[in-house]
């Protein structure tokens, strides 16, 4: 969910090898569990059905905005509400906004009725990493860790429904919201989004998935219109969804603000009805984002309920009345919309809350593990920081080191963590006071020093620190040290997109004045997506740790000191400039042309361009050194087997993600190679370890769109294995035969 453009007023490490089998496994085992669940939970629904009245059915396709100091009776201070039916067992739904933890601010009337900052809370979340920073672990059992974790913490506060699984394809890094999504690829996206999902569903809490669909660009999302094709929205943003609805099972599906071909997502037909529901036969229901309703005729279109209405209680979000208030009513007395249509509404409702168990498992409010929970958080930043760059091994940080000087970032106090409807009131508090955005966002820094955590690690080590506003000062401090460590922050929120990839506040200016004082100087940075680094040359190492989450500053010192081997890889593409891009500029228009570059989406459209990145998809260094061999592809019809050894080949533990890409054929319009699996190892020095792939037959077809079905041409395929999309180790093909699939 989003707040929507409207001011508030008053108010372990583990063999990954293993671990992926286990979870595969597991996913299997959910599938099968929720196949026959979903036969029972439809059961159920239409059981329940037939003793509601049109009232009852009513009051169930409307939730409403309780994000608010007076709440109604029932209201917890969620996002949105429908109120509990005690004459037929129905429970309230108390829905909440956790992108990337149990959303708890502004308001949090769950407490008093007053605002967070207020009162000075002390906050009641755990903070995971942003979610661009979970995908950066290329890890889902991790994702899996951090749903089922904040999903434990929402059931832990009254809540059944968290809106979650946001998985719009990094189309545009300057994205406000980038950081809440999982980067530019199908694939990774869909596994990481379909484990957090399963996650937050283990824990009885229903999740959806969102913002369906292209929704990709905060810059007019009230109003713009995404251009595209059928085949290139159906191999790129639409595969997304349809891997992580089949994986993560869903309960409820978000449609967005904006419109796709000139239709709003919430009144798009061919999106939700013919896709979603036909072609997909996704079981759930389709919720509207706050206030993207536009007329009682959505219901038609597919859209199932309609979200945060006003209840009258001081605070609006505009939406004074709803499309399936009286218009609905109205509607099924004159004909235009069926009875039939009203009873797939609620059935599709009833049957989620059937299948995630929130009738037998109601939340029971009790206190947070506070630290088990930080540790999942914690865990999730360390697989995700990503080292970039490392000349002359200055990384790891020695024991013996005498001297470190921390510039900037407020490395001293604790980490950045993004804003908007993702953003996590802390528990203890922000690390600063909190600083109002530009409307209704506020900028917090989660309490996880990396300064004091690096002093518990370097006990014998002078760390002085200097906030980096006076750049000479900060250089004066860099050239006494023996090493100098830049914490250069970029905040981005939900509602604004950023103007560019350069970091904010003259900070580049600030990093070249200490890397010319000291020329080991190390920039760590806490961003919500891809940057521009013009002093990269003059730096000897980079750190990537994304906006970190509760205990960023102890993954960050952590990997710094070598304590922990950074195995991150980036899931976005890290252009040298904003020339690279499709848009060089952000779409101020009505329409944003993806057209443009179709299905290439991020390392795609660099492939297809013959473009140097500033730094690859899936590219990440490690302290350790990892090789690949013995390359095995097997394939019957068009289902191809991949498996090679992966082999540390260092002095010290490492974990790798090895990644496996398909070529597609020269005349099929398609870019040049796609992600086609992946996986995690932990191997300790000389270890090594035989890993076996499977590739989606949809991954080497292409959408047929006059067949109305995928379609994999009989062929050689390229099969390449490799470090990133741009370093290839094994090379060898898959002969497949011809397919046609259905959408």
């Amino acid at each position: 969910m989003s707040i929507k453009d409207l001011p508030f007023r008053g108010a372990p490490v583990r063999a990954m090898g293993l671990t992926m089998l286990a979870l595969a496994c597991s996913a299997s085992a959910f599938a099968q569990q929720s196949a026959t669940s979903t036969s029972t939970a439809d059961k159920r629904a239409d059981q329940l059905l037939k003793r509601m009245s049109l009232d009852d059915m009513h009051r169930l396709v409307q939730t409403y905005n309780t994000m608010v100091p007076q709440q109604p009776p029932g209201g917890i201070g969620t996002a949105g509400y429908v109120p509990a039916m005690p004459k037929l067992g129905i429970p309230a739904l108390q829905e909440n906004d956790a992108s990337i933890g149990v959303h708890n601010y502004p308001t949090d009337v769950r407490k008093d009725g007053q605002p967070n900052h207020v009162r000075g809370e002390q906050g009641n979340a755990t903070p995971l990493p942003s979610t661009l920073g979970i995908a950066a672990t290329w890890n889902p059992q991790l994702a899996y860790d951090g749903g089922r974790m904040i999903g434990g913490e929402a059931h832990a506060q009254g809540i059944n429904m968290l809106l979650a699984g946001g998985i719009n394809l990094t189309r545009e890094p300057r994205d406000g919201r980038t950081f809440e999504y999982l980067g530019e690829d199908p694939l990774l996206a869909a596994r990481m989004d379909s484990a957090e999902i399963r996650g937050i569903q283990s824990q009885h809490v229903m999740s959806t998935i969102k913002h369906y669909a292209v929704n990709d660009q905060e810059t007019n999302r009230l109003t713009v219109s995404s251009k595209i094709g059928e085949r290139a929205m159906r191999e790129s943003d639409l595969l997304a969804f349809e891997l992580a609805i089949e994986e993560g099972h869903p309960a409820s599906v978000m449609c967005g603000y904006n419109k796709v071909n000139g239709v709003w997502d919430c009144s798009n037909k061919h999106l939700l009805d013919d896709i979603l529901k036909g072609d997909w036969k996704f079981p759930g229901w389709v919720m509207t984002d706050w206030g993207a309703d536009h007329g009682v005729m959505d219901a038609m279109a597919g859209t199932d309920q309609v979200s945060g209405i006003d209840l009258g209680t001081g605070f609006s979000l505009g939406m004074t009345s709803s499309s399936f208030g009286q218009p609905l009513l109205q509607a099924l007395k004159d004909g235009s919309i069926p009875r039939s249509r009203l009873d797939d509404m609620v059935h599709r409702i009833l049957r989620s809350m059937y299948a995630v168990g929130v009738f037998e498992h109601p939340p029971v409010i009790k206190p947070l593990d506070a630290q088990a929970d930080a540790l999942v958080s914690q865990h999730a930043a360390e697989q995700g920081i990503v080292l970039l760059k490392n000349e002359q091994a200055q990384l790891p940080l020695q024991a013996g080191i005498k001297s470190v000087a921390i510039i900037g970032g407020h490395a001293d106090a604790g980490v950045l963590s993004g804003g908007g409807s993702a953003e996590v009131w802390p528990i203890g508090g922000p690390a600063i006071p909190a600083v109002k955005g530009p409307d209704w966002q506020w900028k917090v820094y989660d309490p996880s020093s990396p300064m004091k955590a690096l002093q518990k690690l370097l006990p014998n080590a002078k760390i002085v620190y200097d906030d980096g506003t006076d750049p000479s000062r900060a250089a004066a401090l860099a050239k006494s040290s023996d090493v100098a460590i830049v914490f250069a922050t970029q905040w981005t929120c939900e509602g604004v997109d950023q103007p560019n990839l350069a970091l904010p506040d003259k900070q580049d200016a600030l990093i070249d004045t200490v890397a010319a004082a000291n020329p080991h100087s190390v920039v760590v940075l806490e961003n919500g997506g891809p940057v521009t680094m013009p002093w990269l040359s003059r730096v000897s190492a980079v750190v990537e740790s994304w906006y970190p989450g509760a205990r960023g500053g102890e993954a960050i010192a952590n990997v710094l000191t070598g304590k922990i081997d950074p195995s991150g890889r980036l899931p976005v593409t890290f252009p040298k400039d904003e020339q690279q891009l499709p848009r060089p500029t952000i779409t101020q228009a009505q329409e944003v042309d993806y057209d443009i570059e179709g299905a290439a989406v991020g390392y795609k459209w660099f492939d297809e361009k013959k473009l140097e990145p500033l730094f690859p998809f899936g590219f990440g260094l490690s302290y350790s050194k990892f090789g690949y061999s013995d390359l095995h592809v097997s394939s019957e019809g068009d289902q191809v087997t991949v498996s090679f050894k992966v082999t540390n080949l260092g002095k010290r533990a490492g974990m790798d993600t090895p990644q496996v890409y398909v070529g597609m054929p020269a005349d099929s319009g398609e870019a040049p190679h796609r992600l086609a699996g992946f996986d995690k190892v932990s191997l300790q020095p000389g270890q090594s370890q035989t890993v076996t792939l499977k590739v989606d037959p949809r991954l080497l077809a292409i959408f047929d769109v006059q067949g109305h079905q995928w379609q994999v041409a009989a062929g050689s395929y390229p099969i390449q294995v490799g470090h990133s999309s741009r370093d290839f180790e094994l090379n060898g093909e898959a002969k497949v035969a011809a397919a046609h699939i259905a959408p």
